[in-house]
């Protein structure tokens, strides 16, 4: 499914089979999840995508040719992270997720909404036993990136979830298990949604903007919407922190200092590591971590799509060839 230019939808096209160069895998994409990076790049809100592009990047494939690291018919995920150059700064420092030069899958490579793809093997992972293809592919970027974002949450134990979707319904997991309090924020009267977040083992359930009934030690958002940080840094304590998880996010409107001051902390999070993803990839089984999913035919990603952008997906949507 090809994408030729943002705000169009996506078509079906036929393309020649891609091979592996050196370093790299072909990929038989056995299921891509659908993740809201991708509607950002569809939607123009994320500059300079390779045009034409295929996207895609959670995703589950069979290793068919090329590389040295995985056998012919090993189950592996390529994720957000492709390839860094290795040599910069951030690179050196543990920080790949930082490097200028990095590429990304499904935005500066073609990635997985397709039959085939090629990825570069040092990041591609090997994935956990018992999960299906579709319930695997939301760990490899709303398990990985909703890990990370816990991670730089600190030893917080009231959590505030921001926008309850792929993300949220993989960490909630996580925190509750990690004996954490978890404090689901949705839209206002989204019953649903927050349902769902307490089935998952939330303490408490209800509008983001209107905040829960107790401080908070950490919020992290996982919604798209710029307003939602003020209200954030009103509801946690002195010394906490607010984490945005988004690649792209609505202006933050303006707010009081006073709301920071006390050592709040404000931050985002950026792309994620190697590291991250074996860490939560050995985790994700021992809790277990299971995911909510809807499948979608490849043909249907628009579809998809359009659901995930009317916030009509009850956890994360999926994609299979």
């Amino acid at each position: 499914m090809m994408l030729d230019a943002p705000l169009t939808p996506l078509w079906p096209s036929e393309h020649p089979d891609p091979t592996a160069e050196s370093g790299q895998v072909l990929l038989r994409v056995r299921a891509c999840g659908v993740c809201r990076t991708d509607l950002h790049i569809v939607d123009g809100e994320l500059p300079k995508p390779k045009l034409p592009l295929i996207p895609g990047h959670q995703i589950v494939g069979e290793v068919v040719d090329g590389g040295e690291r995985f056998s012919p018919g090993a189950r592996v995920g390529v994720p957000w992270l492709g390839w860094t150059c290795g040599e910069c700064r951030f690179c050196r420092s543990g920080r790949e997720n930082l490097c200028d030069r990095a590429r990304f899958t499904g935005y500066d490579v073609d990635g997985g909404y397709a039959e085939l793809v090629v990825a570069d093997e040092r990041y591609c992972f090997a994935l956990p036993e018992g999960y299906a293809d579709d319930e695997a592919a939301p760990l490899l970027c709303a398990g990985l990136i909703g890990y990370r974002s816990l991670r730089l949450a600190g030893d917080a134990e009231r959590v505030g979830l921001y926008g309850f979707g792929a993300s949220a319904h993989i960490v909630c997991q996580v925190a509750v298990w990690q004996g954490r309090r978890v404090f689901a924020g949705t839209r206002a009267g989204d019953d649903e949604t927050q349902a769902f977040a307490r089935s998952l083992g939330a303490a408490w359930a209800g509008d983001a903007l209107g905040g829960p009934p107790e401080e908070l030690d950490a919020v992290i958002l996982f919604a798209p919407a710029g307003e939602l940080v003020p209200a954030a840094l009103h509801h946690v304590r002195k010394g906490g922190s607010v984490v945005c998880a988004g690649i792209h996010m609505s202006d933050i409107p303006s707010f009081p200092y006073e709301i920071l001051w006390g050592e709040r902390v404000l931050r985002s999070v950026a792309n994620l590591t190697r590291a991250d993803g074996d860490e939560f990839l050995e985790l994700a089984p021992a809790i277990p971590v299971r995911t909510e999913v809807e499948t979608f035919p490849l043909e249907d990603a628009n579809e998809a799509l359009d659901r995930l952008r009317r916030g009509a997906l009850r956890g994360a949507a999926v994609l299979l060839p």
